[in-house]
């Protein structure tokens, strides 16, 4: 799939310059660079502060036990070698300082004890800093895997369509959370699932995990829209409690102009007209989450939208609209696409994420993921059939979709143009 081009990278050719000077030139600045960036420069300005304030004010050993605060700091940013090397640079300054101002011997004595205590105590700390961060550093690695095998990187275009995606965790440091999406071109049209699992944390992570594992093979394999929907149902039931549930939207895009959308519990889509009206997809008839149709016994209705050349459709997790700001004030999805909607579903993201960002104080309190859809227009020269194929570097699947009967409950709903 075209998603490869999300993690691949070019292999350029690699240059030899024959101007020596020139090269050795450039790696002594890139050293210098580095030690620059590297060097605790706090410290020793506290050190150099100190050693002014003594030399002015020749106060003495009043001062000297101050230096400590040298190997101190730099246990908050150096390696335990530069916790070492200004501990050293805080004694000998110490000793010329004594002696200079003719400190008694044993108090010159308890004060380099002192420092030589703290730098020890700080390049320690410092060893157990840095060997933290590099246990975060391997945690955030396995982080960045499961990002990447739970809520795979979606292409900027899909079958007939261009995607843009954003995504915000609402747990600190995390980038997965309760929130899950898809988007997969099958033999029966692009097909796609946003949803919000109830609760937070890795039990959160885990049930998203399990919806998207199944809706990814449910989409290939099944050619009705609600026979995936069954799927992931079913699967749900073998394995959540009785008071876990999952909220999503799936939809399919089965033939040019045609857009079925099952709503079990989610906020409903929002469909932006080539004119720029925006209006609500509210579901016909409303169906309980996934994993409780055991206790209501209400079985999905399928919803069918007409999607011409220059709509757009999105998806979105309640963590967007239920976002509010120090006024405890909702933010308005739907006026905030009206003003920001393009030709281009990446920017148009990138401003209501700003938006959002900015209305909440910039920390979001709950998980929030946006998928926005545009139908561009298709060339006169280009086949319809072929708009329900894969996107990017896959071949365009040509399958057409197999005849099926009208579901119940079916019907046309172009929900509430937003005021």
């Amino acid at each position: 799939m075209s998603q490869a081009r999300e993690h691949g990278s070019e292999h350029w050719p690699k240059r030899t310059f024959t101007n020596r000077g020139v090269g050795s030139g450039a790696a002594v600045r890139k050293r210098a660079a580095h030690l620059a960036f590297g060097t605790p420069v706090l410290p020793f300005l506290v050190v150099g502060a100190i050693v002014l304030v003594d030399l002015a004010g020749g106060a003495g050993v009043i001062w000297l036990p101050l230096l400590a605060a040298g190997p101190a700091l730099a246990a908050t940013t150096s390696r335990p070698c530069g916790v070492l090397c200004v501990g050293l640079l805080a004694a000998a300054v110490s000793a010329i300082l004594g002696t200079r101002d003719a400190v008694p011997g044993g108090e010159l004595t308890a004060v380099l004890s002192a420092l030589a205590a703290v730098t020890l105590a700080s390049a320690l700390a410092s060893a157990l800093r840095w060997r933290r961060e590099r246990v975060l550093a391997a945690v955030r690695s396995v982080a960045e895997a499961a990002q990447h095998a739970v809520l795979a990187p979606i292409p900027s275009s899909v079958g007939p369509f261009q995607v843009a995606v954003r995504y915000s965790a609402a747990a600190a440091e995390a980038r997965i959370g309760g929130d899950l999406y898809a988007l997969v071109p099958t033999p029966y049209g692009v097909r796609m699932i946003i949803g919000d699992v109830r609760g937070k944390g890795l039990p959160a992570v885990g049930t998203a995990a399990l919806v998207l594992g199944v809706f990814r093979e449910a989409a290939y394999d099944e050619p009705d829209l609600l026979a995936v929907v069954g799927r992931i149902e079913r699967s749900l039931a073998r394995n959540l409690g009785y008071d876990d549930f999952v909220t999503a939207v799936v939809a399919g895009y089965p033939e040019p102009g045609r857009l079925e959308v099952v709503n079990c519990g989610h906020a409903p889509p929002l469909h932006v007209r080539a004119s720029g009206s925006v209006a609500s997809v509210d579901p016909v008839n409303p169906t309980p989450p996934l994993g409780l149709r055991a206790l209501t016994g209400e079985a999905p209705s399928l919803q069918v939208l007409p999607l011409a050349d220059g709509d757009q459709l999105l998806l979105y997790t309640d963590g967007v609209t239920e976002a509010r700001d120090h006024g405890r004030e909702f933010y308005p999805l739907a006026e905030g696409l009206a003003r920001h909607v393009s030709d281009e579903p990446a920017a148009t993201l990138a401003a209501l994420d700003a938006e959002l960002q900015a209305h909440v104080g910039g920390r979001l309190h709950d998980d929030a993921a946006l998928l926005l859809l545009r139908k561009p227009a298709v060339p006169a020269s280009a086949d319809p059939a072929s708009e329900v194929g894969a996107g990017g570097d896959s071949v365009a699947v040509t399958v057409p979709s197999p005849p099926r009967p009208p579901a119940a409950g079916a019907g046309v709903g172009c929900g509430r143009v937003a005021e």
